[in-house]
C-alpha cells in the first residue's frame, strides 16, 4: 500500500519520513541543497503483517511549493490514503489548504492529520492548533491525528503502529493492469527502466504490455516497494524493467496496460466539484496522473458554476490522453495558477452534437450514477452499439468481467438485446417503405439496405442485423436482390417462356448484349423485347450497365469478385488493367467500370478506381 505525503514547505514532511523509514526522501542534489522537495521522493517501510509474512508500505513525499505543484498531482495518482502534514510551529499555512483541497477533489477515501515538529512548542499550542483544524476544515473533525516530533521520536512508534494496522491491499487487482509512468531512466546493465505507481491489475516477471504508441514491451524485472519481486500490484510503487524499447521511445506521463490502447480521446464528459467561480467556456490546464495538457471546459447544465457548486461539463482536450471512465482529474486555470475543479470521468469520446439537450443531460446523470459495470453498460448501450475493446478500455474491465455483462454481440459490436431489436424494426420499415414507392422493383442490395436503414450503425453491425433478418426469413434474399417475404415481381404467362428463350443467350457469352441484339437473334419486338429485359433486371436476374446493354447479374458478381481480388493485390485499378483481366474491348470496359462507380462498388481517383464498398455484389 502507498500513502502520500501533503502539506505545506518546509512543514517536515521529508524528516518525518525519514525518521518513519530511515529514508531521506530528498533524492536530488538541488532539493538537498535548499532542503526541500522539488520532485517526488519515495520511502519504504518493511514491516510483518497480522500473517507472519513480509510486507512493504511505501510513502510518496509531494512537494509542497506551488510551482512544483504539477509534481504533486503525479504523486497523487493511484493513492488513496493521504497524510496531511501541520508544523505545529507553523500551523495551517496557504499550501496546507490548497492540498487539503486537492486530495478533497481528488476523493481520497482516508486523511490522517499529522503535526510535526511537536517538540518546537508548548503541548497547549498543539492542542489549540488541532481544535482551529477541526473548526475550519469539518473533513477533518473524525480524522484521526498524531502528534510527532521527528527530532525526539515522540508519536513515531505510535504513527508508525497505525500505519500497519490501516495498510489494505487493493481491491482493483482483478482489473487489468494500468501504470502511469513519471520517470524514464537507464541502468548500465539492465537497460531502460520506468518507474510509477500500479493504478490497477497485477504484473509479473516476464509479462509483455503495451505502450501508449501501441509497441509491446516485455517485464525483465520488477522492483516492487523498492524491493525485487515476482510480481506487482495496484496500489504499489514499482520499478519496471523492460525489454524490446529505447528510452527515447517513453515520456512521463505514457502508459503500460494490459488492454491495448487503442481509445485515445480528447472529447470526454466530466462530474466535476467547482473550487472556484466557473463561467461557461474556460481554458484549462487539466492533469490525469502523470499526464498534463491544456483543455477547454464546457458547462453542459449551466450558464456558470459557484465554488463548491457540483455539475457536468465537456472537456476537449488539446492532446488527446488514455482515460478511461472513473478516473481523476485536477481542472486548473489557463495560467496554471488556481485550482478550478475536480473532475471525474463519465463517458469517453463523447457526442459532439446535441450535449445540452434533456434527453442528453439525463442521460449523462444516469451514467454518472452508475455503480457497477453492468449498471454502467445499460445506460451506455441503450441507444447505441459499441466495440467490445472499446467498452472493455472505457471501464477498465477484464476479459471475465467483460462476458458477465452478458451482452449481445456481433464480431467485435456490443449491444443490448432491445437496441438490436429496434434497429431490426428500423430495416423492416425502411423496406416496407421502398416496396411502397417502387412496386416495380425487386428489392436492393444489402449495401443500399445498410445506407437506407441503418448508415448511421457500424456497417459490420448493420450487415450482421440484416443478414440475422435473412436468417429468421423476416427478409428473403432472391439472387442478391433483398426484399419482404411478401413482396413478388413474376413474368407473367406469355413472358416467361420467352425469358427461357433469352437466357441462354446471356449464359453463352461473357460479352454485354443489346436490346436490339437480342431482339434480332429471336425475332422479336425490339420494344417487347426492352420492357422484358428491364422486367428481368427488376427481378434480379439482369443489369443494365448503360441504358439497353445487359448481363447477367451473375457475370456482374463475378466480375466484381475479380476486381475485389485485383485490388486486394494491386491497392487500385484501372480501365486498361480490368480491360486485360476481362478481355473486353476498351468502350464496353469504361462503361462497365463507369457502371461499378455509379453504384457505389468503386470510386474513380484520378485515372484509377478504388474500391469503396466491400460488400456490394456479393451472395
Amino acid at each position: 500500500m502507498i500513502f502520500v505525503t501533503a502539506g505545506h514547505v518546509d512543514h517536515g514532511k521529508t524528516a518525518l519520513l525519514e525518521a518513519l523509514t530511515g529514508t531521506n526522501t530528498a533524492h536530488l542534489p538541488e532539493e538537498k541543497k535548499r532542503g526541500l522537495t522539488i520532485d517526488l521522493g519515495y520511502a519504504y517501510m518493511p514491516y510483518t503483517d497480522a500473517n507472519g509474512q513480509a510486507a512493504v508500505l511505501g510513502f510518496i513525499d509531494v512537494p509542497g511549493h506551488q510551482k512544483f505543484l504539477s509534481n504533486m498531482l503525479a504523486g497523487l495518482g493511484g493513492v488513496d490514503h493521504a497524510l496531511l502534514v501541520v508544523s505545529a510551529e507553523e500551523g495551517v499555512k496557504p499550501q496546507t489548504v490548497e492540498h487539503l483541497t486537492l486530495l478533497g477533489l481528488l476523493h481520497f477515501r482516508q486523511i490522517t492529520l499529522i503535526i510535526t515538529k511537536a517538540d518546537r512548542v508548548e503541548p497547549a499550542k498543539i492542542e489549540t492548533l488541532i481544535s482551529q483544524i477541526h473548526q475550519k476544515f469539518p473533513q477533518l473533525t473524525d480524522a484521526p491525528y498524531f502528534v510527532t516530533s521527528a527530532y525526539t521520536g515522540q508519536g513515531i512508534a505510535e504513527l508508525r503502529d497505525y500505519l500497519i494496522t490501516h495498510a489494505a491491499a487493493s481491491q482493483l487487482t482483478e482489473k487489468p493492469f494500468r501504470y502511469a509512468i513519471d520517470r524514464v531512466f537507464s541502468v548500465k546493465g539492465a537497460g531502460v527502466v520506468v518507474t510509477g505507481t500500479a493504478v490497477s491489475g497485477t504484473v509479473h516477471v516476464g509479462d509483455s504490455l503495451y505502450l501508449s504508441h501501441g509497441e509491446k514491451v516485455r517485464i525483465k524485472a520488477i522492483h516492487a516497494q523498492n524491493q525485487p519481486s515476482e510480481q506487482g500490484v495496484a496500489g504499489e510503487r514499482l520499478a519496471l524493467n523492460l525489454a524490446n524499447v529505447e528510452k527515447a521511445e517513453m515520456t512521463r506521463g505514457d502508459w503500460l496496460t494490459a488492454l491495448a490502447p487503442d481509445f485515445a480521446t480528447d472529447r470526454i464528459t466530466v462530474r466535476f466539484q467547482a473550487q472556484a467561480p466557473l463561467k461557461e467556456s474556460n481554458a484549462v490546464h487539466l492533469y490525469h496522473f502523470a499526464s498534463h495538457t491544456t483543455a477547454k471546459f464546457n458547462l453542459l447544465s449551466d450558464k456558470q458554476a459557484v465554488k463548491f457548486a457540483q455539475g457536468f461539463a465537456e472537456i476537449i482536450l488539446d492532446t488527446p490522453l488514455h482515460i478511461a471512465v472513473g478516473d481523476k482529474l485536477i481542472l486548473r486555470s489557463g495560467d496554471d495558477q488556481q485550482t478550478l475543479a475536480g473532475a471525474v470521468v463519465v463517458e469517453i469520446d463523447s457526442p459532439k452534437r446535441h450535449k445540452r439537450t434533456e434527453a442528453r443531460l439525463a442521460e449523462v446523470a444516469q451514467l454518472a450514477a452508475a455503480q457497477t459495470p453492468s449498471a454502467y453498460a445499460a445506460v451506455y448501450l441503450a441507444q447505441k452499439a459499441v466495440e467490445a475493446a472499446k467498452l472493455q478500455w472505457m471501464l477498465q474491465l477484464s476479459e471475465a468481467e467483460l462476458a458477465a455483462l452478458d451482452l449481445g454481440s456481433s464480431q467485435k459490436w456490443l449491444y443490448q438485446a432491445g437496441f438490436k431489436q429496434q434497429l431490426q424494426a428500423q430495416v423492416l420499415e425502411k423496406m416496407a417503405a421502398y416496396h411502397a414507392e417502387h412496386q416495380d422493383q425487386l428489392g436492393v442490395t444489402k449495401a443500399r439496405l445498410y445506407r437506407m436503414a441503418l448508415l448511421a450503425q457500424p456497417e459490420a453491425l448493420a450487415n450482421f442485423l440484416i443478414d440475422t433478418l435473412i436468417e429468421e426469413k423476416q427478409l428473403l434474399q432472391t439472387r442478391g436482390w433483398i426484399h419482404l417475404p411478401d413482396h413478388r415481381i413474376e413474368f407473367d404467362a406469355k413472358e416467361l417462356p420467352i425469358w427461357q428463350q433469352i437466357q441462354p443467350l446471356f449464359a453463352a457469352t461473357t460479352q454485354a448484349l443489346w436490346v436490339r441484339e437480342v431482339a434480332q437473334a429471336l425475332s422479336l419486338d425490339e420494344t417487347f423485347t426492352r420492357n422484358l429485359l428491364y422486367k428481368a433486371g427488376k427481378l434480379g436476374y439482369l443489369i443494365p450497365i448503360v441504358k439497353d446493354r445487359f448481363l447477367l447479374s451473375e457475370q456482374i458478381a463475378a466480375f466484381a469478385d475479380l476486381i475485389r481480388a485485383f485490388i486486394a493485390e494491386h491497392g487500385e485499378i484501372s480501365v486498361n488493367q480490368l480491360r486485360d483481366e476481362i478481355q473486353y474491348g476498351r468502350k464496353l470496359t469504361v462503361q462497365l467500370i463507369e457502371y461499378f462507380d455509379r453504384t457505389g462498388f468503386l470510386r474513380r481517383k484520378g485515372n484509377v478506381h478504388l474500391l469503396r464498398d466491400q460488400e456490394t455484389f456479393k451472395a
